[in-house]
C-alpha cells in the first residue's frame, strides 16, 4: 500500500498557532455528523482543517475564525476554544512515537456527486449517504447514467454507488408497481443512448466510473452498488446473459476485472440474491442483534484505513440491506478488511486502491434502519452519534487530506 506522508508536526511547532477551536469527537460531542458539516463548511471557505486520527475520537482542529464559532454555535456542535499553548502541547502528544496517532491536513472540500435516478419514483431519503449528506449540510450533485456517459464525473472528486443494480437486472425486486415503471424509464433510457438493453448501458457506465477511480477518483459503493458493480465488471464480454443464469457461467467470469471479490457464483435469476458476494441474503425486512468491529490501524504508517475507521466507537452493531454483508473467503488479497463480524466469517468495510485512485466498499443500507425500511425513513436527528454514518462521512472527507510522497 502507498505510504502517505502529510504535513510534518514540527513545521506546525514552528509555525505557531494563535486561539483555534477544537472540535472533540469523543462522547462529548453533542452532535458528531454535524461536525464532519462543520469541516466541510470550514474547507469550502478556504480554511485549513486539521484531522487529529485517535485524538479523542478522531477531532477537527480548525484556526479561530468568528464565523465558525457562529456555526458550531447554530449547528448544536460540541466545541473548545483552546490556546496556542494547548495545541502544541496537543501536537506533542500526537508526535510521540509511544502513541497511536497522527494529524491529517485537510486543505479543499471535495466536489461530491451520487449516482442515483432522478424521478418522481425515486425516495433519495431511502439512499443512506444522500441522508447524512443533507443532515450534515454538505452539498452534492446527483449523476446518472446519460450523465455518466456523457463525461461529466471529470468534474468532481468523490462519487457514490448505493443501492443500484449494475447487472441489468432492476434490482430483482419487481413485485412493486414503482419499480416496475423504473425499470422501464431505464430500458427507454438505454434505447435512447443506443444500448441494446439496460445491462449494457449498466456496464457502460460501470467502466466509466472504474476509469474514473483509476485515474484518481475516489469511489464510495454501499449494499448492492458494491456487490453488482464487481459483477458487471467480471461479467464483460462473456456473453453471461442475466436473464437466464446456468451453473456454467461462473467459469467465463473474469475476476481480474473486479475491484474486490474473486471467485464468486452467480445466482439463478430468480433468486433475490446476485451472488455468493452477499453473505448473509437480502434481510431489508429483519432486525439484527448482531455487531461487527473496526479494525485498529497504526495511524502512523497505515494512514489511510486509519483515517477511514475514525470513531468513537469500535464496535458497531450490524445493519441489514440486499447486500447485508460481503463474504469473508472472496475477498482479493489486494483489499484492505476494515470492519468485520470475524465469528460469522462476514466482512461490512472493505478499502483498496486502483490506479491513483481508492475505492471503499461498505455492505447494508441503513446504520440506523429499522426493518421494512421503505415508509421508515430515518430521522438522523435521533441518531447524532451514530458510529456507522460515522464511517460514510469519514469517506466524504477523505478526498480533502494533504497527500505528499514519501521520499525514497
Amino acid at each position: 500500500m502507498k505510504r502517505w506522508w502529510v504535513i510534518g508536526l514540527v513545521m506546525i511547532l514552528n509555525a505557531g498557532y494563535s486561539n483555534s477551536i477544537l472540535i472533540p469527537m469523543d462522547d462529548s460531542q453533542r452532535d458528531h455528523l454535524k461536525a464532519y458539516g462543520l469541516a466541510y463548511f470550514t474547507l469550502k471557505a478556504g480554511e485549513p482543517v486539521d484531522w487529529l486520527l485517535n485524538y479523542r475520537g478522531g477531532s477537527f482542529l480548525i484556526p479561530f475564525h468568528d464565523n465558525v464559532l457562529t456555526e458550531c454555535k447554530v449547528r448544536g456542535i460540541a466545541y473548545e476554544i483552546i490556546s496556542a499553548a494547548k495545541v502544541n502541547s496537543i501536537l506533542n502528544e500526537i508526535d510521540r512515537p509511544d502513541v497511536n496517532m497522527n494529524l491529517v491536513r485537510l486543505e479543499t472540500a471535495p466536489r461530491i456527486a451520487v449516482y442515483s435516478p432522478k424521478n418522481e419514483l425515486v425516495d433519495d431519503d431511502s439512499d443512506a449517504v444522500i441522508l447524512v449528506l443533507d443532515y450534515a449540510e454538505i452539498p452534492y450533485t446527483i449523476l446518472y447514467d446519460e450523465e455518466i456517459l456523457k463525461d461529466e464525473l471529470v468534474k468532481y472528486d468523490w462519487l457514490h454507488l448505493h443501492h443500484e443494480d449494475f447487472t441489468g437486472q432492476h434490482g430483482r425486486f419487481m413485485r412493486r408497481e414503482s419499480a416496475v415503471i423504473q425499470a422501464r424509464l431505464q430500458e427507454e433510457t438505454a434505447a435512447r443512448l443506443g444500448f441494446a438493453s439496460v445491462t449494457a448501458m449498466k456496464l457502460a457506465s460501470a467502466k466509466k466510473i472504474k476509469a474514473f477511480t483509476a485515474a484518481g477518483g475516489y469511489l464510495f459503493a454501499m449494499c448492492s452498488g458494491a456487490e453488482t458493480f464487481d459483477i458487471a465488471l467480471a461479467a464483460e464480454g462473456t456473453g453471461i446473459s442475466f436473464k437466464d443464469l446456468s451453473g456454467d457461467d461462473d467459469a467465463r467470469l473474469d475476476y481480474s476485472k473486479t475491484l474486490a471479490f474473486e471467485n464468486f457464483s452467480l445466482e439463478p435469476s430468480g433468486s433475490r440474491k446476485f451472488s455468493d458476494i452477499n453473505a448473509n441474503g437480502p434481510d431489508f425486512f429483519q432486525a439484527s442483534t448482531s455487531f461487527f468491529h473496526l479494525f485498529q490501524f497504526s495511524a502512523k504508517w497505515d494512514l489511510v484505513p486509519s483515517l477511514l475507521t475514525q470513531n468513537h466507537e469500535q464496535v458497531i452493531k450490524e445493519f441489514s440491506g440486499q447486500t447485508s454483508s460481503f463474504n469473508s473467503g472472496l475477498i482479493k488479497p489486494s483489499a484492505w478488511v476494515l470492519g468485520e463480524n470475524r465469528s460469522a466469517n462476514r466482512t461490512r468495510y472493505l478499502y483498496g486502491e486502483l490506479g491513483r485512485g481508492h475505492w471503499t466498499y461498505y455492505s447494508g443500507h441503513d446504520p440506523e434502519g429499522m426493518p421494512g425500511w421503505r415508509g421508515n425513513t430515518t430521522n438522523l436527528a435521533l441518531h447524532p452519534h451514530s458510529p456507522g454514518y460515522r464511517l460514510i462521512l469519514n469517506n466524504v472527507l477523505f478526498p480533502s487530506a494533504k497527500k505528499k510522497k514519501q521520499k525514497t
